[in-house]
């Protein structure tokens, strides 16, 4: 086992309010969650997964509660699920992950963010073919037997697994695998007593990019303009 790859992180932006954006992000799971499965996490994978990773950013329960209630109620927000595709500068790949109530009002808004950040908007399957959809378990390796971990979790779907450090440089495992193993992997987590820090889909990209760092500081500036779109959930990119 080894350290496993992660594109690069760009901390170095944050002149946003990054916790606002993660309880923003992590309201509108809850709602799609809730509006898919019903309000019972113990019913409701999805919702229980939601929550789960709420507690990764520290997003207080009342806060929690309050989202699975408005998401009950007749006036909850509709939020369509939508992939947005482009290239940042330099032929970064990126994928743009959108929860909206207004599609036309996203569309518009994150082509504008392309084009203004030296990057152009794509047609749906331009760049996706560079990315596989995974799930992502990022776990707390205290008390935990790698090597013994990685072959039990082989039978049940794991794709890759290794080291890695949270937003803090907190030491962390990743275990991942194909998107449709996804429930097969978290109930053997389960079964060994092991909740993780966050149980989320990612897209991996199959081939980074190098760049040096000027070039890669304009491809992190589109990437953090697209981030603070209140739509955006996540964006996935191909830089190394």
């Amino acid at each position: 086992m080894g350290r496993i790859f992660e594109v690069r992180k760009h901390t170095m932006f944050a002149r946003w309010n990054r916790m606002a954006k993660q309880f923003s992000r992590i309201g509108k799971d809850i709602t799609i969650a809730v509006k898919k499965g019903g309000s019972d996490p113990n019913a409701n994978p999805a919702l229980r997964r939601a929550i789960q990773n709420s507690r990764a950013v520290n997003m207080p329960k009342d806060k929690v509660d309050s989202a699975i209630k408005r998401a009950s109620g007749r006036d909850a927000a509709n939020f369509e699920e939508v992939i947005y595709e482009g290239y940042a500068p330099h032929g970064v790949a990126v994928l743009v992950e959108c929860a909206t109530d207004n599609p036309t009002r996203t569309v518009a808004a994150i082509r504008n963010a392309f084009n203004k950040n030296g990057g152009n908007f794509a047609t749906s399957g331009s760049v996706a073919f560079q990315f596989r959809r995974m799930g992502v378990f990022r776990l707390n390796p205290e008390g935990i037997d790698q090597d013994d971990l990685e072959l039990y979790l082989i039978d049940h779907g794991l794709e890759e697994f290794g080291e890695s450090t949270g937003e803090k440089g907190e030491p962390q495992l990743v275990a991942r695998c194909l998107f449709e193993d996804f429930g097969t992997l978290q109930k053997a987590l389960e079964e060994r007593g092991i909740t993780p820090i966050s149980a989320e889909h990612e897209y991996i990209c199959t081939t980074p990019t190098e760049l040096g760092e000027a070039e890669a500081t304009e491809v992190l500036e589109l990437i953090d303009k697209l981030e603070q779109d209140e739509d955006v959930q996540k964006v996935y990119h191909t830089l190394a």
